[in-house]
């Protein structure tokens, strides 16, 4: 072996060892944490509950002119997403008996956050019915009602999950769970959508916005106070 194949060897047995730990590196960053996955697809959600909350003045106003549709479609993805998904396949079979078996005052959170789970059932099932096709002039007060209440519902219920429910849950668990819940996670969410489902979705509520004028989130910049 000339003394120039040799340098070339040796190079690259000390080159490869690095150079085959650097996408390992670049990938391990780029995984999402068990926790941030929840609170992410809450941002998903909350959306929803955005396109809601936008929605019932232009119901007051003038409900012919609303796209049923793309109300439709929200409740769509808040069922698929948000309660056949994130609350009963995640929060329900997971977080919630963790946090109650592991006690403390998280644990009273829990019976009242399955509480407005169901009640968030209800609500969106009368939403599907309502808007399946034109919305009908009887129907848009208690459409707008239901929007309002469930928006506030759940505005409150996940501002207690982040801050206390999946801290107290990630305390619960020892590095090595949570890593292992974060390929679970991943998992259950390929299986029930067949790909990336938080991708998925908010692709679905970027479509609704466009179709509502939400998209461009200029619009909802807050004016100056008053001086």
């Amino acid at each position: 072996m000339t003394q120039y194949a040799r340098r070339n060897v040796l190079i690259a047995s000390v080159a490869t060892p690095a150079l085959l730990a650097a996408p390992l590196a670049r990938t391990k960053e780029k995984e999402v944490t068990a926790v941030e996955d929840l609170m992410r697809e809450h941002g998903v959600l909350r959306r929803a509950f955005l396109v809601y909350q936008e929605c019932a003045p232009r119901l007051r106003r003038d409900p012919a002119r609303l796209d049923a549709r793309a109300l439709h479609a929200t409740a769509q993805l808040f069922r698929s997403f948000g309660e056949d998904y994130h609350e009963k396949k995640l929060e329900e079979a997971y977080i919630f008996p963790a946090v109650k078996k592991a006690g403390g005052p998280a644990a009273a959170y829990v019976d009242v956050l399955k509480q407005q789970h169901d009640r968030g059932r209800a609500i969106t099932a009368f939403i599907l019915a309502a808007t399946r096709s034109k919305i009908a002039t009887g129907d848009a007060e208690h459409l707008a009602r239901a929007f309002e209440a469930f928006q506030l519902m759940y505005a409150n219920h996940t501002a207690r999950e982040d801050t206390i429910v999946f801290p107290a849950w990630k305390d619960a668990l020892s590095e090595h769970e949570l890593d292992e819940m974060g390929d679970k996670f991943e998992e259950i969410e390929k299986a029930t959508f067949g790909k990336d489902g938080f991708d998925d979705a908010v692709k679905r509520i970027g479509r609704i916005e466009e179709a509502l004028g939400l998209s461009d989130i200029a619009q909802f910049t807050a004016p100056l106070p008053p001086r």
